[in-house]
């Protein structure tokens, strides 16, 4: 079982890649159950993006709730997503999984492109398609590893669990939805209150408006809008473009 939280598409890419290749079902923890018990030599695995050097709320709190049960010669790993670090999300999935009595294996970074356009420019297809041929490269490789049951941290650019002590306030800051605004381009369809993750959007007369202080920050929602009508901060994200893997 490979289970993954994707808003844009790499990580959904990384996962289904993977679970082809070794024969495993992948599932988006969006849908996935919270309580399951896996096959004797069943592999687990996770795969996330990484946001302010950390997990994501979703897969935070996933984990944070899941009751798994292993059933012997289970292989658990984690794969993390990444645009410049994949900070302590290794780490902080292992803490998590420890908590519920399980044993991490292994932890892997792939670099791909980053949706967070605030920082990130997406703009150039070309670029944008050379950063996706050199992540499937990476992705073969991890595979190779998983393959072999490799043990360890493998992450590549990794930093420290305290890092979570500066990067927490920052995130917090970030999630907050008075950052996000739309534009008079919405055409009201609704598509980014249907793809909320944490059910932040609702659309009132036509348009979306955020109902909630905070979001997941995964961007979903500026990504897909069909008319690229959703922005955040200052504006930058309009300039740097919309992104989803192709």
């Amino acid at each position: 079982m490979i289970l993954y939280f994707s808003a844009t598409g790499n990580c959904k890419h990384v996962a289904t890649t993977i679970a082809r290749a070794l024969d495993e079902k992948a599932l988006s923890i969006l849908d996935a159950p919270k309580e399951f018990t896996l096959e004797k030599g069943e592999r687990f695995g996770i795969v996330t993006p990484t946001y302010f050097w950390e997990l994501p709320i979703p897969v935070r709190d996933y984990l944070s709730e899941l009751e798994l049960e292993l059933s012997g010669d289970n292989y658990t790993f984690l794969i993390a997503t990444f645009g410049t670090t994949p900070g302590c999300t290794g780490e902080e999935g292992r803490r998590l999984l420890a908590e519920k009595g399980v044993l991490l294996d292994a932890a892997f970074s792939i670099r791909m492109p980053d949706n967070w356009t605030v920082w990130f420019d997406l703009s150039n297809p070309e670029k944008v398609a050379s950063q996706n041929a050199a992540a499937d490269v990476q992705i073969q490789k991890v595979l190779d590893q998983i393959r072999t049951e490799t043990l360890g941290n493998r992450m590549k650019r990794k930093a420290p669990y305290f890092v979570k002590t500066f990067t927490d306030s920052a995130f917090d800051s970030a999630r907050q939805t008075k950052n996000l605004y739309v534009e008079e381009s919405c055409i009201g369809c609704g598509l980014c209150e249907k793809i909320c993750p944490v059910h932040a959007i609702e659309l009132k007369e036509n348009k979306p408006v955020w109902v909630k202080e905070q979001c997941a920050l995964c961007f979903g929602c500026l990504h897909h809008c069909p008319k690229f009508a959703i922005q955040y901060g200052n504006g930058a994200t309009k300039k740097h473009g919309q992104y989803t893997h192709p």
